[in-house]
């Protein structure tokens, strides 16, 4: 506890001390670069927690409002993380992997604050056009305002990332994410209001960017050239295509939910939630390998005689997901099941098979997440997007269909389908953009 006094007492003497000389770029950076072990664990330790958001809040909501109202949540919460990759528009991994600065930071910024203002206009018409009630309405205005300041947060966390100071965003990360959890949860006990809670996890997110991310990025990297509007316009021309794809790729993942809301009651969005997120847990481990290095995996594509190399890494990263996909399953052909159980208070028994096959969807979701990044350094994303639509269509039509034949069962099928379909065409896909060059 010392440490952490320590620290928060530091960090409050820099900000005081960027107020009282009204200047970023007045103080000098004190954390180093080039921290691999710390960027590793700090990374982990941030993805961890965001990723772990979303099923302890529902958790959460299930134990203190029930699985109807948790339900609702879940159905806020989803759309709010579909729109997320609207504000965020693919420029992650482009903005990490800009190693030469060809873009400053200051037009990065600018278009992230565009494009968010974008995603907030999307979620008004949304919730206007769904009919939402009152409350219905209010909740997801709660989990859109958290996502949305995710997305600006990104693209400091990527600035960080960019000048190898990966481990500072994880920081970042994991104290946004922990706040969120906190509040939410504290205000919810408090008041058993799903609309307090949710505004105050927003809130709580607007206070961590504003007093934590924001002043990180610009404390601890170099300061930016000026904004330049054609960086700007070249920004939303070279991303559109990763944007394109990330985004089809999550309303694929986020259509079997959408084909259930109105068909089936919302306590379903609980049940289908559950067994999703051991399967987008495995898409997180191994994020947790790869994603610190992107940076270094662009600088072995980079240099043409290191090309035997960067397939290894794709090679060894595929059988990675294949691993911990096994794992996965073994956990849950043992404990897993039950452990869902005690977390929810219900009986997951009858979900057994379905887990099963949403686990090795979730390995599939791994694979297809790691070759379009890979993709992505190779600067060819835009030959992976029609990919994307065709299992979109494909998602669409099988959900729709399955759902309303088979029930809850045929969200689980359609969306095993769809992974596998779209895994399969994007190992396709690469393999001629690969050998090809």
């Amino acid at each position: 506890m010392a440490i952490v006094k320590e620290v928060v007492n530091g960090w409050w003497d820099r900000l005081l001390d960027v107020a009282d000389k009204r200047s970023f770029s007045a103080g000098a950076s004190e954390y180093a670069a080039n921290q691999t072990t710390r960027d590793y664990i700090l990374n982990t330790a941030g993805l961890a927690a965001w990723g772990a958001l979303f099923p302890v809040l529902s958790i959460i909501a299930t134990q203190l409002a029930g699985a109807e109202q948790a339900g609702m949540f879940s159905m806020a919460f989803t759309t709010a993380t579909l729109l997320l990759y609207v504000g965020n528009y693919g420029v992650r991994t482009y903005q990490v992997s800009d190693i030469d600065e060809a873009d400053s930071f200051a037009s990065y910024q600018v278009q992230r604050f565009m494009t968010v203002l974008v995603m907030l206009l999307v979620g008004w018409v949304w919730c206007a056009a769904r009919g939402y009630d009152h409350d219905m309405t209010l909740i997801t205005w709660g989990a859109v305002g958290f996502r949305a300041v995710d997305a600006l947060a990104d693209t400091y966390e990527a600035r960080l990332q960019q000048m190898d100071k990966l481990y500072l965003s994880g920081v970042s990360l994991a104290v946004r994410s922990v706040l969120g959890i906190v509040v939410f949860t504290v205000l919810l006990f408090v008041t058993r209001s799903l609309v307090v809670a949710s505004i105050g996890m927003a809130i709580a997110a607007v206070a961590s960017f504003v007093v934590l991310t924001v002043p990180l990025a610009l404390l601890e990297t170099p300061k930016s050239r000026s904004i330049d509007r054609i960086e700007i316009t070249e920004l939303f021309v070279e991303c559109f295509p990763s944007f394109a794809a990330q985004f089809l790729f999550a309303l694929i993942e986020t259509v079997p939910k959408f084909a259930m809301e109105g068909v089936l009651s919302y306590d379903s969005q609980v049940y289908f939630n559950a067994i999703y997120f051991p399967a987008q847990s495995i898409l997180m481990i191994v994020g947790f390998i790869y994603k610190p290095q992107l940076v270094r995996i662009a600088n072995v594509w980079a240099d043409p005689s290191k090309r035997a190399r960067f397939d290894l890494i794709v090679l060894a990263m595929l059988g990675a997901s294949v691993l911990v996909t096994v794992g996965m399953l073994v956990v849950f052909g043992t404990v897993g099941i039950w452990f869902n159980g005690v977390c929810y208070g219900v009986d997951f028994e009858p979900y057994r098979m379905a887990q099963y096959l949403m686990i090795v969807a979730g390995g599939l979701s791994a694979g297809i997440d790691f070759l379009y990044q890979t993709i992505t350094v190779l600067r060819r994303q835009a030959q992976a997007t029609v990919t994307y639509f065709v299992a979109f269509v494909v998602a669409a039509l099988a959900s729709v269909i399955l759902v309303r034949m088979v029930g809850f069962d045929g969200a689980v099928y359609s969306y095993m389908a769809v992974m596998a379909l779209l895994f399969v065409m994007l190992v396709g896909q690469y393999v001629i953009i690969r050998f090809k060059r």
